[in-house]
């Protein structure tokens, strides 16, 4: 694939090498032009100096057989305004942003950027997942449809203990697709399996229903 990165800092410069091994071709654009060359300088002709907010820059850089296009700087805007500028001027099918301000991230999504990343969020995730206290972690998020893949945790307190799934008022639009107890392979759910403390699931659900899924294993 061709992948353009909009800026060389430690992100952009991290994520070309990543790819660059990975065998795809990579262009970082920065506007930092000492940047610029310590990164050529280290990886070969792999950046070129410009605004990636610019169409000028971005039809320079061949944004237009540009499989996927990055923009991972320091400021959200510039980040917003670059994948905008990817996706309506030059068609590219897929396009990530960095935010560094996860109030952000709706308007992003509103906006058309395929997908995002929020350094906050990651990290408060990486959190939650060591709290008992927070029993459902967000895994991922698909694209455009809005649904989420979550994991529950089922604590040594929960409502849904010693009873089927079939018995316990989970709604249909709810998909537990795998089972994960200690000790033994991911199974596939199915309506007979009784809930014991300790148990994983991964489902997918939207949004507007999570809460009611976790309520219903877990409890308030």
């Amino acid at each position: 694939m061709y992948i353009i990165i909009v800026g060389g800092g430690q992100v952009g410069y991290s994520l070309c090498k990543a790819l660059l091994d990975e065998g795809h071709e990579v262009l970082i654009i920065e506007k930092d032009a000492s940047k610029c060359e310590r990164i050529n300088d280290e990886m070969g002709a792999v950046c070129m100096r410009g605004d990636g907010c610019e169409t000028s820059t971005l039809s320079d850089a061949g944004a237009a057989r540009a499989d996927m296009f990055i923009s991972a700087t320091n400021e959200d805007e510039d980040n917003l305004v670059s994948c905008q500028v990817a996706k309506h001027k030059f068609g590219v099918p897929r396009t990530i942003a960095r935010i560094n301000n996860p109030k952000n991230e709706i308007i992003f999504k509103k906006l058309g950027v395929n997908y995002t990343v929020s350094s906050v969020n990651l990290i408060m995730e990486h959190i939650q997942e060591e709290m008992p206290t927070h029993p459902l972690v967000h895994l991922i998020t698909i694209e455009p449809e809005g649904m989420e893949v979550v994991e529950i945790r089922i604590p040594q307190h929960a409502a849904a203990i010693g009873k089927k799934l079939k018995d316990l008022p989970i709604d249909p639009a709810s998909l537990l697709c795998a089972l994960i107890r200690t000790g033994s392979s991911p199974v596939q759910p199915d309506p007979d399996t009784v809930v014991k403390a300790g148990d994983k699931f991964i489902a997918v659900v939207s949004p507007s229903i999570e809460g009611q899924l976790r309520s219903t294993l877990v409890g308030a």
